[in-house]
């Protein structure tokens, strides 16, 4: 399983929301690449990034940082936010991303997340956000119908390199991951799962690499990271094999 250590991008900053709200916001370092190259110096293996501008814009914002980033680590990245058309997937994959996370597009276009995955096997992640179980998009400001479940299963045969399923009441709140949500998600689905929101201790991941064991593709971890409740070096091994640690 791996640990993926998310940088969030508002205003060329790397932060963190409390359950997505831009209003509440915490900012841990100024320079992204620094921070990313911490995360390379501390044994990650890869980087979640999401262009939290982008995501309430629709269109990228914070594309200078994450150039940097890609520029300035040989980690590969997996990057979300504001992406909604084929032109700024082929821009970003041109430049080093390695996948291009898809969420809002999923929702509001499904035929793109379907042409995007055929232009590009295995480097397109789907990401569902669920507020009380129903799919959030636009920044997580809108709420559609759908269900996380529902979401999933309408594009299994897509052919996903994974999908990202984050709990928006759990996301930046610390108050331990919905590993029962996306374990329900895990078990219904073939593409590989990734648990966001909510890891805010080492026992957390604990508790997902024992329950998670075979299911989950990795967790995202950003405060608890960033506040030291997750130490990253040892997260990495823990979640590689946890019968070690």
């Amino acid at each position: 399983m791996i640990l993926f250590p998310a940088i969030d991008l508002k205003d060329g900053q790397c932060v963190r929301l409390l359950r997505g709200r831009m209003d509440m916001v915490t900012v841990f370092n100024d320079s992204p690449s620094k921070q990313a190259k911490i995360f390379e110096e501390k044994g990650s293996e890869w980087l979640h990034i999401v262009d939290l501008n982008g995501a309430f814009k629709g269109e990228p914002i914070n594309s200078k940082a994450i150039f940097s980033i890609v520029n300035e680590v040989s980690l590969p990245v997996q990057l979300g936010g504001g992406i909604r058309d084929m032109a700024t997937i082929d821009m970003f994959i041109r430049r080093g991303v390695r996948r291009v996370i898809l969420g809002t597009a999923a929702v509001k276009q499904p035929s793109l997340v379907r042409d995007a995955c055929k232009a590009y096997p295995n480097q397109v992640v789907l990401s569902i956000d669920a507020r009380d179980g129903r799919v959030a998009v636009e920044g997580w400001v809108e709420t559609a119908e759908a269900t996380a479940v529902d979401m999933a299963r309408r594009f299994e045969d897509a052919g996903a390199a994974a999908i990202v399923y984050t709990d928006i009441g759990r996301d930046g709140a610390m108050q331990g991951p919905n590993i029962d949500a996306t374990l329900e998600l895990a078990n219904v689905v073939e593409t590989p799962v990734i648990l966001s929101g909510g890891v805010s201790s080492m026992n957390d991941l604990i508790i997902v690499a024992e329950r998670g064991a075979g299911l989950l593709e990795g967790v995202i971890s950003g405060r608890a990271i960033y506040d030291g409740h997750v130490r990253l070096t040892k997260g990495v091994a823990l979640l590689k094999a946890p019968s070690l640690c």
